[in-house]
This record gives structure tokens, C-alpha cells and sequence, in this order.
């Protein structure tokens, strides 16, 4: 099967890295109008690096979790074809081995210039004045989709997602488009894989409940047996 699974947040959870809508995570210290928006960026850019200074080194000290771990697999399995599509700036997919990944919001570990548009590995510590590597303008910013800006690879992701046998949402609470509607562009099956109900969970063919770290290992290991 061509298969395509669209992760989010809750994906990593597990792994120590939280969400926005988490009660007691790195998000509540800011206000996301100014770390994660591109007019926050603008009004202090400092604040931003701080911000994002703090999720990279979140997301060096954690590991893949066994949901990762077990989507690598699929993905190494030569029974099927998968596609990883992710709201997730993390690169913990990466880290478990997995190579077909597609980030729709950016990526974390990234750099971007707002000048020249040059990406580049982003070290672990980025301040307002970094030069860009490529056109030394004082310009660098996370390679993230900030809440205004038009997230990545759309027509790729259109593309396959229609194309697929099987569309597969995994720990994401449906409350953010466009990734909320890709449900809508399968012509395939559609499972649901979540903590609990999403948003749009009655547009699944199918679903099932639980921590990712259990219910995602089961669930491939009946596809890979």
C-alpha cells in the first residue's frame, strides 16, 4: 500500500515535548503572539531566539520515542510505501530513521534568512545579529511556520496524500488547518491514531485510542507482521 501518516504534537509528547495547548510547558512562559508570529519576530527579535533557543535545546535532549522508533520501520518495511507528513518542527522522525519526511511547519534545526530566503543547520544557540551564511545580512530566523504564515511543500502534500491507499492521522488534535482538512483530500481508507477523539475524528473511516507509544507499535506491527 501507498500509505501516508500526518503527525502531530502528541506524536512527541512522549519524548518530553509539549504543545501549545499543554497547561505547564515551555509555550505558557510566552505570549505566541510574540514568539510565534512573523510580527512578534519583527517588534523583537531577541525575544524570538530566546524562545526558540529554548525548544532547540528542548528537543536536543530528548529522544525518539517507540512511535517514532515504529514508523521508521514501516518506512524500512518493503511491504509498503510510507510518507511521513509532520506539523512537527522536531526532527525525532529523523532521529529514529526515518528518511521520507515531509515538515509542513519548518523545521527547528534550521535556519532561514529573511533577506535572501537561504536555509542552513542552525546551531543550538541563534541571536538577532547572526549573519547569514549566505548573504551576511543580520536576518536569521528559525526555519519554523509561524501562525499567519503559509505552511511548506501544500502541493506535494495534496498530492500525495490523495494518492495514498491509506491516510493515517497520528497525535494531532485537527484544530489546525491546513493540516486539519488533508482528511478531506484522501481517496483512500482513513484511520485516526490519538490519545482521544480529535476535532474531526467522525471524518475517520476508523480510529483507535490510546498513548502513541502503544498504539502505533501495534498498529504497524499488524501491517509489517
Amino acid at each position: 500500500m501507498k500509505i501516508v501518516v500526518l503527525t502531530g504534537a502528541g506524536i512527541s509528547a512522549e519524548s518530553g515535548l509539549g504543545t501549545f495547548r499543554d497547561q505547564d510547558g515551555l509555550w505558557t512562559k510566552y505570549d505566541l503572539e510574540e514568539v510565534a508570529t512573523p510580527e512578534g519576530f519583527a517588534r523583537n527579535p531577541a525575544l524570538v531566539h530566546e524562545f526558540y533557543n529554548a525548544r532547540r535545546a528542548n528537543c536536543l535532549e530528548s529522544l525518539p520515542n517507540a512511535a517514532h522508533e515504529a514508523l521508521a520501520k514501516l518506512e524500512r518495511s518493503t511491504q509498503h510505501e510510507l510518507t511521513i507528513v509532520t506539523q512537527n518542527v522536531d526532527n525525532l522522525h529523523e532521529r529514529a530513521g526515518a528518511a521520507q519526511v515531509i515538515h509542513m511547519h519548518g523545521e527547528l534545526m534550521r535556519g532561514l534568512c529573511a533577506a535572501c530566503d537561504a536555509r542552513w543547520d542552525a546551531p543550538a544557540t541563534m541571536q538577532p545579529d547572526d549573519p547569514c551564511p549566505s548573504c551576511a545580512a543580520p536576518a536569521t530566523r528559525p526555519d519554523v511556520v509561524w501562525f499567519g504564515e503559509i505552511p511548506y511543500h501544500m502541493d506535494r502534500i495534496a498530492a500525495v496524500v490523495s494518492a495514498a491507499d491509506l491516510f493515517v492521522a497520528i497525535g494531532t488534535s485537527a484544530e489546525v488547518y491546513p493540516a486539519a482538512g488533508l482528511v478531506e483530500l484522501a481517496q483512500g481508507e482513513t484511520l485516526e491514531l490519538n490519545l482521544e477523539p480529535s476535532a474531526r475524528t467522525n471524518a475517520f473511516d476508523a480510529r483507535r485510542f490510546g498513548p502513541a507509544t502503544e498504539i502505533v507499535p501495534a498498529w504497524v506491527a499488524e501491517l509489517t507482521g
